[in-house]
């Protein structure tokens, strides 16, 4: 009986130490668990969203006199003035509106406001 306490007694240290191995290798995979999440978040998230934000930027960067735009709230217009901030919309005969230039959503091809009337 003594000998089964002896090798039991020189057995639970060891076995204390590997557990702890153990826990320190948990961490280790709960970390590169995050890294992934962080990439995922990245690809599918913050890339897509920055890449659409600097096209919306070089699309109002490129607005000028003369062409049909879309507003974010549906409304078609042609642009008849460009300022740093805002620019005037045609939107029907005697009808200008002013409108931000964030509000614009889209360029349209020519002759889709003409197309529309009809």
């Amino acid at each position: 009986m003594s000998k089964i306490l002896l090798l039991l007694a020189a057995y639970l240290p060891v076995s204390a130490f590997a557990e702890g191995e153990a826990a320190g290798g948990a961490g280790f995979e709960q970390l590169i668990f995050l890294g992934g999440f962080v990439l995922i978040f990245y690809f599918l998230m913050w890339r897509p969203q920055s890449k659409r934000a600097k096209e919306h930027k070089n699309l109002l960067s490129a607005l000028d006199k003369g062409v049909e735009v879309v507003t974010s709230g549906g409304m078609v217009g042609k642009v008849t003035k460009v300022s740093d901030e805002f620019v005037m919309l045609k939107v029907a005969e005697n009808v200008e509106m002013p409108m931000q230039k964030q509000a614009i959503a889209a360029v349209l091809p020519k002759g889709t406001i003409k197309s529309i009337k009809e």
